[in-house]
């Protein structure tokens, strides 16, 4: 077996609308505003993925009386979910729309198939449903695009183990 590479493998898209949360389309995911897997077009600086990976509590389940500290698994959260993103000149269609407070709609992350593949049939994907928050603008650093960062609410669980309809 081989070691599976980041580079390039990474797809993410931000669709408004998803019928089946488990089993979005590929007419759905189309529909979306491409993030990345659009080179040299993608948004997403390379360490703009942040926070899409899950933590499970702990339950604690001894007693007055154990002897070892026993545990069994808890609920399942995510922190500092978030996207940092490049600036675009004029129209900037990810800012403005991904930038207004509140917008609810799915981040969809496909991973382990070249960016570039177009979205298809039982592809694994994770769909994660968000709400923005505020967006930040970065302060300027030399030698460096302008960026800016939405930081996202996942309010309803989401679908870590989806597939492409």
């Amino acid at each position: 077996m081989a070691d599976s590479m980041a580079d390039g493998r990474t797809r993410v898209t931000w669709t408004a609308a998803i019928a089946a949360q488990a089993l979005p389309t590929v007419a759905e995911l189309n529909a979306g505003l491409l993030l990345s897997g659009n080179p040299p077009n993608s948004l997403i600086t390379p360490d703009g993925l942040i926070g899409f990976e899950p933590t499970t509590g702990d339950v604690p389940t001894d007693a007055l009386d154990s002897t070892f500290d026993t545990v069994d698994v808890g609920r399942i959260s995510f922190s500092g979910t978030m996207l940092r993103l490049k600036k675009q000149t004029g129209t900037d269609t990810a800012y403005t729309t991904l930038g207004v407070l509140g917008v609810a709609g799915f981040i969809v992350i496909r991973r382990d198939v070249t960016s570039t593949t177009a979205w298809a049939s039982a592809q694994a994907i994770s769909v994660y449903p968000v709400k923005s928050g505020e967006v930040r603008d970065l302060a300027p650093e030399k030698n460096s695009v302008r960026k800016y960062e939405v930081p996202l609410k996942i309010y309803i669980a989401p679908s870590i183990h989806a597939a492409v309809a």
